[in-house]
């Protein structure tokens, strides 16, 4: 290994180019690498220059003999060539997520889990905002944590949201508050088996000590198990069961109970996001607000004040009757299965697909079958899922070759009760740049059909 401390921030996207920036402020030589070509901001690329750096587009192994350290983006691999010869020749190699833990000495609030961690993450980030401290928000929503860490200082406190990506490659990294909301088969593409991805999901909690606090899901039996294993104390939350320590719903009011305490935070029906798995988010992140220092009255502001996170179950219009649900950041089944659970009457005209992650499909069937007077598939996954669905026995499925095709159809055919819901399931890789993008375009197209309504 060189005696060069140079870092190779590798990943040229909002991640990497953050890390890079902040690195190169502090003075360190930073190559930020990227496979492909990129073209990054003048400022930055001056930036790097001044501090001995530079982008590198391909032949990473060239920087291996100038660094010790390398970076890793959440969208590289962890059993990238690269990365794996970087290990062979003993370069330590973190994610963007533990660069940024090890650079802020402030106080962290970590959310992962399979679904729901926006949603939480933005609650408690609003929570925190009520402290007499400076807050921030980032991970995996917003800008690289590591430059939104940089303006903070100790007495600060960060809500993190964190995927598997982010997770797999921390070290140290051990939140004061970390919260496991759930855990369902997921990005079995990149992880390649359950136990990689339930183990990179794991690392929020591995490094926690007797003074901090893990915050897990009572109902999900796989994070309640993990509690069991946690050197952290333990708070669950649960939906379903009054526990005799924790937060959890009696009577229709989120319910807090820990210690001498117990106080009813807000009534379920006071807040503007629905459906079992919103209950779940609430009550996580009332229990991270809780341990951050959060009064029971300020989260009861937020949480009466809060609307739903844009593409996750997001009302965009009413046409002829016929509301409109934009949930385009269900990106896996069992998002797209708590979508269809939140309206209870079903009556549901649901677009799905996209690009497959190549997940078990019966389970999410079994809940169309119930929910969905119509199916509505597109995408790389249609033929997939189209099977799936007639091996389940839902009777009304409609295939499509377009995005725009599906919401023509789906306008043509609702008709009150129905709701129409974009929940595909799927990543959106295949048609779009990312989840917003589809979720943006599915409103655009919403508003085109009501204004021609």
């Amino acid at each position: 290994m060189t005696d060069s401390n140079a870092v190779i921030v590798y990943g040229a996207g909002i991640s990497g180019r953050g890390a890079a920036e902040v690195l190169a402020k502090a003075g360190q030589q930073v190559f930020l690498y990227n496979d492909s070509d990129c073209q990054v901001e003048p400022a930055l690329a001056e930036l790097l220059q001044q501090a001995g750096g530079r982008v590198v587009c391909g032949n990473f192994a060239q920087l291996l003999p100038l660094a010790q350290q390398v970076v890793l983006s959440p969208g590289v691999w962890a059993d990238n060539a690269n990365v794996l010869l970087a290990e062979e020749q003993g370069l330590e190699v973190i994610s963007e997520i533990e660069l940024a833990y090890r650079l802020y000495k402030g106080h962290l609030v970590g959310i992962t889990g399979t679904n729901g961690k926006t949603t939480t993450t933005t609650l408690v980030g609003q929570m925190l905002d009520c402290l007499p401290v400076k807050t921030g928000v980032g991970g995996n929503i917003g800008l690289a944590m590591s430059k939104e860490v940089a303006q903070l200082d100790e007495q600060s406190w960060f809500a993190a949201e964190l995927s598997s990506f982010q997770l797999e490659k921390v070290q140290s990294f051990a939140p004061d508050v970390a919260a496991v909301l759930n855990l369902t088969p997921d990005h079995l593409d990149r992880h390649r088996t359950l136990d990689n991805y339930y183990g990179a999901k794991k690392r929020i909690l591995t490094q926690q000590t007797g003074q901090q606090v893990a915050v897990l899901n009572y109902d999900d039996p796989l994070v309640r198990a993990w509690g069991r294993e946690c050197q952290s104390r333990v708070c669950y939350f649960s939906r379903t069961t009054e526990l005799e320590q924790g937060v959890f719903i009696r009577d229709g009011v989120f319910t807090l109970k820990w210690g001498e305490l117990e106080a009813g935070i807000c009534a379920v029906d006071e807040v503007h996001i629905f459906g079992g798995h919103n209950e779940e988010n609430v009550l996580a992140a009332i229990g991270c607000g809780f341990f951050a220092g959060v009064s029971l009255a300020d989260m009861a502001q937020v949480l009466r004040n809060f609307k739903a996170v844009e593409h996750r179950l997001e009302y965009v219009a009413t046409i002829k009757g016929v509301p409109y649900y934009n949930d385009s950041k269900a990106t896996n089944t069992d998002a797209a299965v708590k979508a269809l659970q939140a309206f209870k009457d079903g009556h549901v005209i649901l677009l799905a697909g996209g690009c497959d992650k190549l997940t078990e499909l019966e389970t999410m069937m079994a809940v169309v079958k119930e929910k969905a007077d119509v199916l509505i598939l597109l995408g790389a996954a249609k033929e997939r899922f189209y099977q799936a669905a007639v091996a389940a026995g839902v009777e009304q499925i409609k295939v499509v070759d377009s995005f725009e095709e599906a919401v023509e159809l789906a306008y043509e055919l609702a008709k009150e009760p129905q709701v129409v819901l974009l929940s595909p399931a799927c990543s959106s890789f295949d048609m779009f740049k990312n989840y917003p993008a589809r979720g943006h375009r599915f409103k655009e197209l919403v508003h085109q059909l009501e204004s021609r309504a």
